[in-house]
């Protein structure tokens, strides 16, 4: 089990985050970087890994001991099966060796080794089948693990090409004589700001360079054109547009952007041009932080693995030790060769721990396969027993409380507009509907939703932070944002009683945790739109539900604004809410309440909940809108985004728990009660056998009772209570 694994850091080895932030800071110099197009090549690999390739083999380990298997119940020749179970020796027990060796080469025992020799011994006394079966559990397990380990570390160098590998940089042009007309970012426009042509180009008398992003500096100038990604961290100096942060903040809606506004690199521009001064270097830049948060947050579950080596070395060189005794002493006093190698044998299969690994593994697989069923993707026997084990949840908003798609929730007239609610709607979607605005998208389908067509829209405008504009029916329809639309200065009637009634609407939607759009016609303002982000169906349940089974309310962490996420968590039974979070203050807030004791469940969606995810107890991820990285970095996936099933697999891997430390009960019983009897008098090698593998089958058959649809049933029964009390 230990052939592929997340090799620890030493005591002489910087701090994983700080590697990673090391190999960030050298790409972001330049010289050193690794070849173009390897994943992670700008910022360097964010882990290092023991991978042997072991996947191929396990499997043919697993193929050759189900072909022998039969033959050899069935009394064939040894010619026919023979063969077989040396192919799935040699097949499974190779890399297990190999580390076992190696780790032997270190002074240490581990299991690995252990359980080869306990196979090969097996083997020379006859008990091939005994072997065989080890051989192919730890294989199996091993090759699985060296492939999920893979698939996060991949994923996380996955993240790095959020930013872009190239970035236009623009700089001054320089005059005849040499010099610099001007220092690059000087005041051209308000407090500074310098322009942006409208086609997206950089003004006259600047020059455009692509260059690496790693050749960036401090103080350089980026221009980013509509619909590319933000190469790095920095301000806006010119232009205006809005950026789509969802993977930085989690906000579901873009965020307009002008002169000033701090912003992000991996992040989407919108539909307008923007140029960005350079604030940070790549190793500092939010993105590459995500990255080396993951790294450290899960190396922060190193201890317990090394908790489990130390055990596992105690208990291999006990077993070893035994093993020598039960065979060098008898023969120093003149036993024969033969009964006393057979007496050791028998002691060192006995003694191995197969009912053991199946006491802990049959209830938590079953627990995982029954969740399968159900929608809920646990992806190991590991999670599935710390899920059981957590004592507070911390939910994330958009995405995962909610759907975290905005949708039209009231259309509050302007008084005295002569629009009714229909008229408003229709024309507010013929104005957005050649926009690919979220916002536009949620108003047309609200139109379509109430039966209404929207009219032809001629001469349509959009201007980046503001709105779009379009004729309609003869009308100039403007849709957009209040203060861009009802601004004092903006207009002639922009001081009328029906611009002071439509900013009091804005106000008391905006109080109320919605975002508004205003809608006006030929100049006045008509109505405010108000839009919100709709709570999941079940998410008040759950809340409830998690809230009994861990004993502590959920917390909400979003990064979204705080009135948006109080009204929210008011809806769904959060009393604590924290708002406004980077991912950074969301690990900060899971490892305060870990060091405080608790056991942390944080259930999220996006790359900037993956942090968050990785440094918890338990972290679960929201399958359908989740992103690549929490999908892989979470350790268990809702794959119908079911929200429900979270507080009832968390009853479920309770009840787990319980079997497995039944079994634990009976397996200790099983396996003292034979060795007591091979020390202290004579256990026969078929009895022997037989007790042993009577005590897996048995420890094995009570596992799998949690596979039977009634356990899901009784999972949701344990909830029932705490959502009615709810």
């Amino acid at each position: 089990m230990c052939s592929a694994m997340v090799v620890p850091p030493s005591r002489s080895s910087p701090p994983p985050g700080n590697e990673v932030s090391r190999d960030v800071s050298r790409a972001g110099r330049g010289p050193a970087h690794p070849r173009r197009g390897t994943p992670g090549a700008r910022y360097g690999a964010p882990y290092r890994l023991h991978r042997p390739a072991g996947g191929p083999w396990a499997a043919l380990s697993a193929l050759a001991f189900l072909l022998a298997f039969p033959l050899d119940l069935a009394g064939a020749p040894a010619w026919t099966w023979g063969p077989l179970y040396a192919v799935c020796y040699a097949a499974g027990g190779w890399d297990p060796a190999v580390a076992g060796l190696s780790a032997l080469r270190g002074k240490t025992l581990d299991v690995d080794l252990l359980m080869v020799v306990a196979a090969l011994g097996a083997a020379a006394i006859g008990q091939f089948l005994d072997g065989g079966l080890l051989i192919v559990i730890f294989a199996v397990s091993g090759a699985l693990e060296a492939l999920a380990t893979e698939r996060t570390a991949a994923s996380v160098r996955g993240l790095l090409d959020l930013a872009p590998a190239t970035a236009v940089r623009v700089g001054a042009t320089p005059r005849p004589d040499g010099t610099a007309p001007g220092v690059e970012g000087a005041p051209s426009g308000p407090e500074g700001a310098a322009t942006v042509r409208p086609d997206g180009g950089a003004p006259a008398g600047t020059a455009e360079e692509v260059v690496p992003v790693a050749a960036l500096r401090i103080g350089d100038t980026v221009l980013v054109r509509p619909g590319e990604r933000l190469p790095a961290d920095g301000t806006v100096v010119g232009g205006a547009s809005e950026v789509d942060q969802a993977t930085i903040t989690g906000e579901p809606l873009p965020v307009p952007v002008g002169a000033g506004d701090t912003v992000f690199a991996g992040t989407l521009n919108g539909t307008g041009a923007l140029r960005v001064r350079v604030d940070r270097d790549a190793s500092e830049s939010v993105i590459a932080r995500i990255v080396a948060l993951v790294e450290e947050a899960s190396a922060t579950k190193a201890p317990t693995q090394l908790f489990i080596e130390r055990i596992e070395q105690r208990y291999s060189v006990g077993v070893v030790l035994a093993t020598l005794a039960l065979f060098a002493v008898p023969l120093a006093f003149g036993a024969d060769f033969t009964p006393t190698l057979l007496r050791a044998m028998t002691f060192m299969i006995v003694a191995s721990p197969c009912a053991v690994v199946l006491a802990t593994m049959p209830p938590l697989l079953s627990a995982i396969a029954n969740a399968g069923r159900h929608g809920v993707l646990v992806k190991s026997a590991v999670v599935m027993e710390r899920l059981g084990e957590v004592t507070r949840a911390a939910l994330d908003k958009t995405g995962t409380l909610t759907e975290g798609t905005p949708r039209l929730a009231e259309v509050r007239l302007v008084p005295g507009s002569g629009f009714d609610e229909s008229a408003v709607l229709a024309a507010a979607a013929a104005a957005e509907h050649p926009s690919e605005h979220p916002l536009a998208r949620a108003v047309v389908s609200a139109a379509r939703e109430r039966g209404l067509t929207p009219a032809e829209a001629e001469d349509f405008r959009s201007v980046p932070g503001r709105g779009v504009s379009a004729v309609v029916r003869g009308r100039v329809v403007e849709v957009g944002r209040p203060d861009a639309l009802l601004d004092a200065g903006d207009g002639p009637d922009a001081g009328s009683g029906a611009h002071a009634l439509a900013r009091e609407l804005v106000a008391e939607a905006e109080a109320g945790g919605r975002t508004a759009v205003v809608v006006l016609a030929d100049g006045a303002p008509v109505a405010v739109l108000c839009l919100t982000d709709r709570l999941r169906p079940g998410a008040a349940a759950a809340v409830s539900a998690l809230g009994g089974l861990t004993g502590n309310a959920p917390v909400l962490l979003t990064g979204d604004n705080p009135r948006a996420a109080g009204r929210l968590a008011a809806e769904a039974g959060i009393g604590e809410v924290r708002a406004g979070l980077l991912p950074e203050e969301k690990v900060a807030a899971v490892r305060t309440w870990s060091r405080a004791g608790e056991r942390v469940l944080v259930v999220g969606d996006g790359v900037n909940d993956a942090p968050a995810l990785a440094a918890a107890h338990c972290g679960v991820a929201m399958g359908r809108a989740g992103s690549d990285l929490a999908l892989e970095t979470a350790d268990a996936v809702v794959v119908r985004d079911e929200l429900a099933t979270v507080p009832t697999v968390v009853a479920l891997s309770r009840r787990a728990r319980r079997l497995v430390v039944q079994n634990l009960v009976i397996a200790s019983v099983c396996i003292g009660a034979l060795v007591v009897w091979d020390l202290a008098g004579h256990l026969p090698l078929p009895l022997g056998v037989a007790g042993h593998e009577g005590s897996t089958v048995l420890v094995g058959l009570n596992g799998l009772r949690l596979l039977r649809e009634q356990a899901w049933h009784r999972a949701c029964a344990a909830a029932e209570p705490v959502r009615r009390a709810g």
